[in-house]
């Protein structure tokens, strides 16, 4: 018979595992969102930027 103790155990384990690959694919959605709306902004001030001679 298995302990209740064990089973909480990896329960616990369980779901921590899936709160940190939760954060980890939410932190790199949010870098590539902000790295993707950084380089539109570079490419609009260049576009809007009047080019010296």
């Amino acid at each position: 018979m298995e302990s209740p103790f064990l089973s909480i155990l990896a329960l616990v384990a369980v779901l921590l595992l899936v709160v940190v690959t939760g954060g980890i694919g939410y932190l790199t959605v949010a870098d590539w969102r902000d790295r993707r709306r950084r380089d539109e902004e570079k490419r609009t001030s260049r576009s809007a930027t009047p080019k010296r001679r």
